[in-house]
């Protein structure tokens, strides 16, 4: 495999900070540029970071680059990289004609953020579940008239902890499906320290997280059509999203009926079973086993689950009968590797050995 020049945009804040802790040492991806608001641009990196958020230290190989203007500078970085990871803090409209202008100016964009996952031609891709929504792109570049530009997106970090579980299970006929979600605070950009507001307390509404755990899983289960995704009609999805007092780690509460309800082990075999294209090419960031089935009555928990297989791997626990439901069971993920950064050097990683960035 080449060694790719790689982006960052948004390198400042805290995805943008975990985009370079997972692409430090990269095998594949070569930091060349990072990108950040006109505030940011100018200074050195180390200068740049209000605060740094992770527990591992800002590498050094980063921390005297100069940071670019991600708006003024775009000519600039699209020559000097093959793609860019995007994750920056903006409003949505503007995000949107954000990475429509690096395409246009044949810099593939991984994005990390949520301005295009419901645009019909760009993939949004969980790499175990939906590798083949990548055939679309060759649609979008049409449309946008690019060689080699596009868009591709990671879908929203809570989805990790339910819908790689669910997936497996869809050969048994899902019919309806409840989650309820307790989401840590990193992913608000968040720590204790910045969100005191957390401590002792649970805050039952995070804006706009219902509607993307209830619809984006169709999207992810959509087919392609006339060189657009079009939504799968089922499962019917119900969803409450709640920030609870973690600093990192997504975990769902979720309860699902079938139309033909399979046995215990049966769903516990699916899960032991699965894997995807990821594993099948042993790309770098992928686990080696995707699914991880914990028989104690108290796993899965952040605290002790969260970094399982480099916090790539997606955990369950608890598979019951349910009383209104068939099924109810947990499921977990790590909401800053699995859900948002590492997630997004993972697709890139399936991208690269498609061939996307040549």
């Amino acid at each position: 495999m080449k060694k790719y020049s790689v982006g960052v945009i948004g390198a400042t804040g805290m995805v943008g900070q975990r985009f370079l802790l997972l692409l430090e040492n990269h095998p594949w991806f070569e930091v060349r540029c990072l990108a950040a608001s006109a505030s940011s641009a100018g200074k050195k990196y180390r200068d740049a970071i209000k605060r740094w958020h992770m527990s591992a230290p800002l590498p050094e190989k980063f921390a005297d680059m100069v940071v670019m203007d991600a708006s003024a500078d775009k000519e600039k970085i699209a020559s000097s990289v093959d793609f860019c990871f995007c994750a920056v803090n903006m409003a949505k409209n503007e995000i949107r004609e954000l990475e429509y202008a690096y395409a246009r100016l044949e810099c593939p964009i991984v994005s990390n953020n949520s301005a295009h996952r419901f645009t019909d031609d760009v993939p949004m891709i969980i790499p175990e579940v939906n590798p083949e929504h990548s055939e679309v792109i060759a649609a979008q570049k049409k449309r946008l008239g690019t060689r080699r530009g596009f868009i591709a997106v990671k879908s929203n970090c809570s989805l990790q902890s339910y819908v790689p579980l669910l997936h497996p299970l869809k050969k048994f006929g899902i019919r309806s499906a409840a989650v309820c979600t307790y989401q840590a605070i990193s992913g608000a950009g968040k720590t204790f320290e910045t969100m005191p507001e957390i401590c002792d307390n649970v805050i039952p509404y995070i804006g706009g997280e219902e509607e993307k755990s209830e619809n984006e899983p169709l999207k992810i289960w959509g087919g392609i059509e006339n060189g657009k995704i079009i939504p799968a009609a089922s499962p019917v999805i119900t969803a409450q999203c709640v920030r609870v007092p973690v600093s990192d780690g997504h975990t769902a509460a979720c309860f699902v009926s079938f139309e033909k309800k399979p046995r215990p082990e049966e769903i516990l075999k699916a899960w032991a079973d699965f894997s995807g294209e990821p594993q099948k090419l042993n790309l770098p960031s992928a686990p080696k086993k995707f699914i991880h089935y914990f028989a104690e009555d108290n796993r899965p928990q952040p605290a002790l689950d969260r970094n399982t297989e480099n916090g790539m791997a997606v955990c369950a626990g608890r598979l019951r009968e349910d009383k209104l439901f068939d099924y109810r069971f947990i499921g977990f993920s790590h909401n800053t590797l699995r859900g948002a950064a590492g997630g997004a050097v993972l697709l890139a990683e399936l991208l690269a050995a498609k061939g996307y960035f040549n």
